[in-house]
Parts: C-alpha cells; sequence; structure tokens
C-alpha cells in the first residue's frame, strides 16, 4: 500500500493559509488581508494605501519556498507578499487585493519570479490595476544558469537571486526613490546574478507520495525549485566537486550569463532547499569563497548563508553570485525589519488582520453602467450582433477546437472557449452597457474572468483589459474604426508583453497580428471601414491556418514532435480567426442593413 509523505500538517488543502496564522503570530510586524483562502496576502503592519508616501514593493509566488516571499516582509524590503497555493502562481484577485492595500500615490513595483503562471498572472492584476489609477511597474527576475540557453520563450526560471532583488529594490524605496528608479535599480540588479541549484532528493507536495526519482546514490544538477529536472542526474559527489562545478556553470563565458570578469566584487548567496542541515549549508560556503578568491580572482564582499528560497524538505541548496558595486553594498547592507532577511522586531503588535481593499470603482460605478440599455444606439446594435455573432461561432467550433487540441495540447481549447463564450451571450442579456462600446469590452473581459479559466481565460481577460484601457483613453461619443484598431493592436502588445507570444510561435497573436497589421493599413489608406474589417478578417484566418507549418515555442504544444504538430492549425489561433471573421461579417450585414 501507498502512503502518502508524512508531515506535521492537518488538511493538505490548508497548509498555505496555517502558515500565514503562524507567521504574524511569530512577528507582530506583519498581518494579513482577511480573505482567506482565496486571498493569501501578507503585509506590513504600519503600511496602508491611504496613508502610504513611498513606493511600494511587492512580490510573491508559489507557497512551499518559504521563508520566500512573506518572510521578507517589512520596512526596507517588501511592502507585501502575494501567496499562492504549494506550487502554484497566486491568483489575479490576490494580487491585486495586495496592490490595493499597500500601493499609494508613489505606485508599487511589482518583482516576479519567471514563470508563466506567475508573469501572466501578475500581468494582468498590473493591467488591472493600472486602469483603476495605479502607477505600476513590473521586473521579472530569471537568473537559472543550470541549462543551456533555451529556446522559445519560457526564458530562465526564476530562483533564490530573486531575494537579493528583494533587498535591493526595498532599500531602494524607503531611500525615497521614485517608482521609475527603484523599478531601474531592481532591474539592472536582476541582471547581475546568477543561480543554480543541486540536490540529493526531490520534494514532496503535502498530501502526496514521496517520489524516489533519484534514488539512494544518485544526486541532480540544475533542478528548479519545484522539483522539475534539471541538467544532469549523476553519482553522489563530494560537495568540494559539486561546489567548483556550480560556480564554473554560473561564471561560464561560453554562456556569459552574468556579466562577472576577473577583478570583479560579488556577493554570494548559499541557499538551503529546505532539508539540507545548516552544518552542509556552512561547508558549501566555505568551500565557494576561496575557489571564488583563487580560481576566478573575484573579491567576495558579502556572504549570505542559511534559508532564503527553499522547495518544502528538498535535500539540495543553491549559490547565487552577484556582480557588487558600492551601490548595491549600501542597498544590501542597508537596515530592514523583514524578519527573514533576519532581522529583530519591535514590541507593537497591531491587529493580525485586516479587511480585503475594494476595488474603486466597485464604489463609484453606476447602476446603469452595469446594466444593458433600454435603447440601443445603432453602435449598440452593431456591437451586439459581432458580440452575438462571435460567441455562436465560437460555439459551435467546440468539437473541432478539442480534437485539435487533443492532439497538440490537454483537449479542451473548445470547451474552455465555449464556456466563455456561453458566458458572453448570457451576460450580453442584462449586464452589457451596448452603447459603450468600452464599458461593454470591459464587461466581456468579467465574464471571461469568471467562466473560462485557464491559461486561455487569462489571455483574453488580459486581451479585454488592454482593449479597454486603449478605449477608455480616447473616449468619445462614438468609438470609430480606428479606435477600434488602436484597441486591438494594444491588446495584442499587451498579451505578447506579459505571455511573451509573437507572431510565428504558433499561438492565437499568429491569427490577430495579421489581422491588426491589415486593419490598420487599410483604414491608413483610407480605404471603407467596413470592406477593411473585412479584409482583415481574411488576413486573421490565413494566419491561423499557416501556424500548420510552425514550430511551436509557447504553452503546451511546445513540448508536442514537430512530426504532430504538423497535421493540425494552433486551436486557438483558428478559435480567435473564427470570433474575429464571424463578428466582422456581422458588423458588415448590420451596415448594409441600415443603408
Amino acid at each position: 500500500m501507498v502512503y502518502a509523505a508524512k508531515k506535521f500538517i492537518n488538511n493538505p488543502n490548508d497548509v498555505v493559509t496555517e502558515f500565514i496564522e503562524g507567521l504574524v503570530e511569530t512577528y507582530p510586524g506583519l498581518q494579513y488581508l482577511d480573505g482567506f483562502p482565496e486571498v493569501k496576502v501578507v503585509l506590513r503592519a504600519d503600511v496602508s494605501a491611504e496613508t502610504y508616501d513611498k513606493v511600494a514593493v511587492i512580490s510573491g509566488g508559489g507557497s512551499g519556498h518559504e521563508p520566500a516571499h512573506a518572510g521578507y516582509v517589512g520596512e526596507g524590503m517588501l511592502t507585501a507578499a502575494i501567496c499562492g497555493d504549494v506550487f502554484a502562481s497566486p491568483p489575479v484577485d490576490s494580487i491585486l487585493a495586495g496592490i490595493r492595500a499597500v500601493t499609494g500615490p508613489q505606485g508599487c513595483l511589482l518583482i516576479v519570479k519567471n514563470y508563466t503562471g506567475d508573469r501572466l498572472n501578475f500581468g494582468l492584476a498590473a493591467e488591472q490595476a493600472k486602469s483603476e489609477g495605479y502607477k505600476v511597474e513590473t521586473v521579472i527576475v530569471g537568473e537559472d544558469c543550470a541549462l543551456p540557453p533555451p529556446r522559445g520563450i519560457a526564458g530562465r526560471r526564476g530562483l533564490a537571486g530573486t531575494v537579493l532583488i528583494h533587498k535591493v529594490a526595498g532599500a531602494a524605496a524607503a531611500a525615497g526613490l521614485s517608482l521609475e528608479k527603484v523599478a531601474a535599480e531592481a532591474q539592472c540588479a536582476s541582471e547581475m546574478v546568477g543561480t543554480m541549484g543541486v540536490a540529493l532528493s526531490v520534494c514532496t507536495l503535502p498530501g502526496q507520495v514521496t517520489s524516489d526519482r533519484l534514488g539512494a546514490e544518485k544526486m541532480e544538477l540544475g533542478l528548479g525549485i519545484h522539483g522539475e529536472p534539471g541538467a544532469a542526474v549523476v553519482d553522489v559527489q563530494p560537495v568540494d566537486v559539486v561546489v567548483s562545478h556550480v560556480l564554473q556553470q554560473i561564471l561560464s563565458l561560453e554562456t556569459n550569463y552574468v556579466p562577472i570578469t576577473r577583478g570583479n566584487r560579488v556577493v554570494l548567496m548559499v541557499n538551503g532547499l529546505g532539508g539540507t542541515p545548516l552544518m552542509e549549508l556552512m561547508i558549501a560556503a566555505g568551500k565557494a569563497v576561496p575557489k571564488l578568491q583563487l580560481e576566478f580572482g573575484l573579491a567576495v564582499d558579502r556572504v549570505y548563508t542559511g534559508l532564503f528560497m527553499t522547495s518544502l524538505e528538498m535535500a539540495g541548496f543553491s549559490i547565487s553570485i552577484m556582480k557588487a558595486d558600492q551601490s548595491i553594498l549600501e542597498r544590501l547592507d542597508a537596515p530592514t525589519k523583514a524578519p527573514n532577511w533576519p532581522v529583530g522586531t519591535d514590541g507593537n503588535r497591531p491587529p493580525a488582520k485586516i479587511p480585503v481593499p475594494l476595488p474603486p470603482s466597485r464604489s463609484i460605478k453606476s447602476v446603469e453602467s452595469q446594466s444593458r440599455p433600454k435603447e440601443l444606439s445603432q453602435q449598440g446594435r452593431t456591437l451586439e450582433a459581432a458580440i452575438e455573432a462571435a460567441a455562436t461561432v465560437i460555439i459551435s467550433l467546440k468539437d473541432s477546437l478539442n480534437e485539435w487540441d487533443g492532439k497538440v495540447g490537454d483537449g479542451d481549447c473548445g470547451s474552455t472557449m465555449c464556456r466563455g463564450a456561453t458566458a458572453i451571450l448570457e451576460d450580453m442579456k442584462h449586464y452589457y452597457p451596448l452603447n459603450d462600446a468600452a464599458e461593454t469590452v470591459n464587461e466581456i473581459g468579467a465574464s471571461i474572468k469568471r467562466a473560462m479559466g485557464g491559461t486561455s481565460g487569462i489571455i483574453y481577460h488580459l486581451l479585454c483589459k488592454a482593449a479597454y484601457a486603449e478605449l477608455k483613453a480616447n473616449a468619445q461619443s462614438e468609438v470609430t474604426p480606428k479606435h477600434w484598431s488602436e484597441a486591438l493592436k494594444s491588446s495584442i502588445a499587451s498579451v505578447s508583453k506579459y505571455g511573451g507570444a509573437t507572431a510565428g510561435y504558433r499561438t492565437m497573436l499568429d491569427a490577430l497580428i495579421p489581422a491588426s497589421q491589415v486593419l490598420e493599413e487599410k483604414l491608413r489608406a483610407g480605404e471603407n471601414p467596413i470592406s477593411a474589417f473585412i479584409v482583415s478578417a481574411e488576413a486573421a484566418t490565413t494566419g491561423a491556418e499557416s501556424t500548420i507549418q510552425m514550430h511551436a515555442q509557447a504553452g503546451r504544444s511546445s513540448y508536442v514532435s514537430a512530426e504532430i504538430l504538423a497535421t493540425v492549425p494552433d486551436p486557438g489561433a483558428m478559435a480567435a480567426a473564427g470570433w474575429y471573421s464571424a463578428a466582422a461579417r456581422a458588423v458588415k450585414e448590420q451596415y448594409e442593413g441600415s443603408s
């Protein structure tokens, strides 16, 4: 009989919330938002958005990496940490709650580890916060040096070196710098650090069975903080040999992952992954320092050894090396009250939890803006027809999309898109203010957010948010074809920015990018807007069909062989071409009928 791994827990589903409760009891300078289990946010007890006059520094990600990220909340470091479930990116609403709770007029910086879920969720939250009037900047940290430079858009993973970026950014913010300058310092610091991890065993999620992937006599080089397979599985080696290999990998002149050369000053971090005794970590640190000095010609100005970013109970460690100058060292040395840097705390104990803040729009949004108008304008009737046609086509494509996705993904593209389309049709009957194009697009995003789920839901919600922001910024009594073209262009840019894909990556953008380009070109040439819309729809269909010839560089399809990919088009691109073309035909019919 197989048993779950032994752990000192209660219900595996409650480990994160119970961890947060224990954390704030231990450190009275911390609070959490009263939104369990959906909202899991730890924040400074001395900060509120209404009174905070400095840049807020926010980070987060999946739990299981403690003390990261909640242990670095405190004056001089993070203002708030957003906690996801174990090894799962925190949801958008939780990130937004954290932003609203601590961000004042100076804005906030989001520090995000380079994982697709984190980038998408934090990205969508950033766009939503911007639409609510907050100033937000984002720095993506990816300092993994274990694997060769990756193909596609995944990039290097974010590891323990991220904690050093937390400290640099937090100190810069505490010094009163502007959001732009805090972000610039964090970005610069993120480009100066490299990390690699090694392990003797993998970790076990709460409630799951322990993996025996490595066995008794093997170790893994370069695995990730979620137990992802690394560069190689080898026989267990003495720590002296392991440290030499890790340092060589990080400082390799061939990969040039970090701009560190002989004569530079550096900071060394030896980070335990959860199950490695401090004795062994100190041994590794003791071997690393002289190697850096004698073999690589580096001046080691600071050494940090301990648990900074773990992987549950994984037996292993990572080494981070950061190029340092006097300004970096001053930021690292600056005082902080973050409990796990580590620092002491004062004796004041404010309430352990405070209410989750509501978005400003919820209190000021009129009933009229959330309901269907009694009478539709010409624009409203056209918008209704386009939305209905687009959603209806997606529902009709459900089986085809699922069939294609079954060969290149997880087989649920059609079902996911159908849920979103069905919700849009239902909500449009009651809630869409169709005479207001911008607000209608925003409500479509809300329907998608509620009904779709998954990466597709996030991407389409992001698409709608960016279009809404563009239309709102150019608000007039009548939205012109040029406004719609600019909204589509902004939506594509937003999805590309946070999702990482662009033309040729075998995604929905391979339908939308050519459509946008043709639409913009035709309108600029003075062609009839309806004809321009129809021609751009043809470009969307051609672009979607061309994905059958592309190698996937994003999403689950990137793991599928080229032979299989060559048998079907990308389902996401075909879905996008389908609804776009249906909307174009509906608009044409509306205008022909009214003329």
